[in-house]
């Protein structure tokens, strides 16, 4: 059983989302959460981005954004996901993300394909992504970032 819950960032719990906080080490290789909710209001890529809160215990460790376009069956991108850095070294990364896949194939029944960037320095985040079965395209997107893809039908 997963015990990760997903919830939408919203008035009560916006604040939560800002004290999520990365290693030093860490901050250059994901959005700022502050960046990822300017973006979420802005909507610069697609149709529909939500941001979203990962808790586990009534506490908030985590965050993403789903970038999509609504009805597609294979435009749908996990962005700016991050455990904070209280909370790595323990699964959470992995339990996470699960739950993310999870997620996405409960709220968009008809979505075929996830995608994601990581950046090239990033090999921790290579390795959660690849043991849950994302593939890498070996293609790069206009920030030099290297695109995985999970089939899920």
């Amino acid at each position: 059983m997963n015990l990760i819950h997903i919830e939408p960032i919203n008035k009560s719990n916006w604040e939560d989302a800002l004290a999520i906080s990365l290693h030093k080490s860490q901050e250059k290789l994901v959005p700022s959460v502050i960046e990822s909710l300017a973006w979420a209001y802005i909507k610069p890529w697609d149709e529909a981005f939500d941001p979203y809160i990962l808790r586990k215990d009534d506490k908030t460790v985590g965050f993403f954004y789903l970038s999509y376009t609504p009805h597609s069956t294979n435009n749908y991108w996990i962005g700016g996901f991050q455990i904070d850095k209280n909370y790595q070294g323990i699964g959470l990364g992995t339990q996470s993300l699960t739950r993310i896949i999870e997620f996405i194939q409960e709220v968009h029944r008809q979505c075929e394909v996830i995608s994601l960037t990581i950046e090239k320095s990033n090999a921790h985040a290579r390795k959660l992504y690849e043991k849950l079965g994302f593939v890498n395209q070996d293609q790069e997107n206009q920030d030099g970032e290297v695109i995985y893809k999970l089939n899920l039908k």
